[in-house]
């Protein structure tokens, strides 16, 4: 089809404001998926996805529209290519990839809550990659529907004229139509890009390409199916391609559009999206950013996206150790779809072998080990998450600390260094008290604050900015759920990882039955260590259950136990059989008992069950 009646575009917003909902309607109108198979959230494929009622994975989808504006376009079909992309701050990763393959975005704020933060970073993000902005509210069938006040606030943020901003309703389908039509006179159509080469003929589209790579999965009996944009030239079915960066070269076995399932075609164009089945099995050899060209006749390459660096990590092991092979192959899957997923294999003396696993946040960690317990059917023990510190021992040498478990002893550390964040929050003034005491109880660092929204009529705007800096070790001790729970759930929260600064850290072990338990083992403030150590301590004896034997339960930290509990053994009458008698005879049988313990207790081990594993990791479960 002529470029002139193609439309790339993607929706941007905050987590929950309806974006998912927005893609479902204009599925309707546009007639993609036949009335009989619609659902909600038909988009979000995935299981998890649809429980949680979040987007976790970017999804395409190719519409064809028949415009029924009134002027020249009245009658023309348009091919309309969306992505809809996750809105958790986890997954901004995801966004930047989908701003790349598009010239335009729905900027979509929720009528009933207004800009958040992340609709800050969001549109930071397209703003800087030119594409063209549609402001767009969300859910004004609402009761709780405050059109004309967030109005203002996208006014503000914008600097836009009101009138330019559409009103919809995912769930009713108002206005969509209307959205549909202005997507068609707004976003620009797409270019080509080719180069010139260094005599500065421009090569003609026959037999080059150049695709860019803004997501792929993993099909077991396909292999690696990227999902691109076609930027330059046509790639057909038997193509001859290579992936710039990896250099691997491979055979284009099919190549289609997502409508919104996978729908083979004879070719993809420039200015189209969709996807080349690789039939590569082997992992590392698909990137996100990377460029897709033909062997012969190769194009340069695209300039690369960042590679996303891990926030968080954790050690994953089987619960058996004979599931080690298949944790390895599920792995190995996992980063053939995931390409934010990172891990490498490690071994502990008392977990055995398993993998230290890199995510992109707290989120991102449940996603990965729910997907590992659903799909895979695996039993793990998950350590506590930690961040990555860089530790200057006395003797000279850096090191970078990535398991709590290694964290050098304090008697051997000159210096530690670890990440702080910046952070956007936006809440109603009237929790800006409450919140600069949580920040103050996270070591977090408060710089501009400025009112947000401001009305005619108002003195000063119903909503603040806050500008604060904070360690990510903080970030990371519950203080998303803290922050939702002062500000009765109205504050929003962007971040970015900034500079490396010194920290006063120690690392704090639990001991039970006087063994170290390393998946419990993690980094604290040193002020803090014994509030940790006591609150760690008194979890785990209300979650491990008793044993046959008395055990004490310990935190150990600044070379020393600073809390202990005893969690006394399991009860039993051994006399309860006997009826009368000498009373001798029941006094031996209780003191064989209490040798019996007494030797249980020097050589017993404590099984301690998956599920403690996996609630001692949230912080928040107290």
């Amino acid at each position: 089809m002529d470029l002139k009646h193609i439309r790339n575009f993607s929706i941007i917003a905050h987590i929950d404001h309806g974006k998912s909902t927005l893609a479902d309607r204009m599925l309707e109108i546009t007639h993609t998926i036949e009335t009989r198979k619609m659902r909600d959230q038909v988009l979000d494929s995935m299981d998890l996805e649809r429980e949680r009622g979040i987007t976790i994975k970017m999804q395409p989808v190719r519409m064809v529209y028949h415009a029924n504006s009134s002027d020249q376009r009245e009658g023309q079909d348009y091919i309309l290519n969306l992505i809809d992309t996750p809105g958790h701050i986890d997954f901004s990763y995801e966004v930047s990839r989908a701003l790349k393959a598009v010239e335009g975005s729905i900027l979509l704020v929720d009528s009933t809550q207004g800009v958040q933060a992340q609709t800050l970073t969001t549109l930071a993000m397209a703003r800087s990659s030119g594409l063209k902005i549609i402001p767009v509210l969300s859910k004004i069938d609402s009761p709780l529907a405050r059109v004309e006040e967030i109005k203002e606030e996208v006014v503000n943020l914008l600097n836009c004229d009101p009138d330019e901003i559409l009103l919809v309703s995912g769930r009713t389908g108002e206005g969509v139509s209307k959205l549909l039509e202005e997507i068609i006179k707004q976003v620009p159509e797409p270019t080509s890009t080719i180069l010139p080469f260094s005599k500065g003929e421009v090569p003609k589209a026959e037999g080059v390409l150049r695709a860019l790579v803004f997501d792929f999965k993993y099909s077991n009996h396909r292999g690696v199916i990227v999902f691109v944009r076609v930027f330059d030239g046509k790639v057909r079915k038997g193509d001859n391609l290579v992936f710039a960066v990896s250099g691997e070269k491979f055979i284009a076995l099919e190549v289609g559009t997502f409508s919104p399932e996978e729908t083979s075609r004879d070719f993809l164009s420039s200015g189209e999206t969709g996807y080349i089945v690789t039939g590569i099995k082997k992992p590392g050899i698909a990137s996100v950013g990377d460029t897709i060209t033909m062997f012969k006749n190769p194009l340069p390459a695209f300039p690369g996206y960042m590679q996303p660096m891990p926030v968080v990590w954790a050690s994953v092991f089987p619960e058996d150790a004979d599931d080690f092979a298949e944790l390895k192959l599920a792995l190995g899957k996992l980063k053939l779809s995931d390409s934010a997923f990172s891990y490498e294999e490690e071994s502990s003396g008392s977990l055995g072998r398993g993998f230290r696993c890199g995510f992109l946040g707290m989120l991102h960690l449940e996603i990965i080990t729910e997907r590992l317990k659903r799909e895979f059917n695996l039993e793990l023990v998950i350590t506590t998450p930690s961040i990555t510190y860089e530790v200057l021992l006395k003797n000279g040498k850096k090191e970078k600390v990535y398991s709590p478990f290694h964290f050098p002893d304090d008697g051997l550390i000159e210096n530690v260094f670890e990440p702080w964040v910046n952070l956007k929050i936006i809440t109603p003034v009237q929790y800006v008290g409450n919140i600069m005491q949580l920040l103050f109880d996270h070591e977090g660092e408060v710089g501009d604050t400025e009112n947000f929204g401001d009305l005619p009529g108002r003195q000063a705007g119903n909503r603040a900015i806050l500008s604060v800096k904070m360690p990510l070790r903080e970030l990371m001790r519950n203080f998303f759920d803290e922050l939702k729970s002062v500000s009765s759930g109205y504050a929003s929260i962007s971040y970015e990882i900034g500079e490396l600064r010194e920290a006063n850290v120690t690392r704090l072990d639990l001991l039970v039955a006087d063994e170290v338990v390393p998946a419990f083992s993690r980094v604290v403030a040193k002020k803090r260590a014994e509030i940790e150590a006591e609150n760690a301590v008194l979890k785990l004896d209300e979650l491990l259950p008793r044993q046959m034997f008395t055990l004490k339960i310990q935190g150990r930290a600044l070379g020393r136990i600073i809390s202990s509990r005893t969690k006394s053994s399991m009860k039993k009458d051994v006399t309860q059989h006997m009826y009368g008698g000498d009373i001798t005879r029941k006094m031996k049988l209780r003191e064989k008992q209490k040798k019996g313990k007494k030797k249980m207790k020097e050589r017993g081990r404590v099984n301690i069950p998956q599920d403690v594993f996996l609630k001692m990791m949230r912080a928040g479960d107290k």
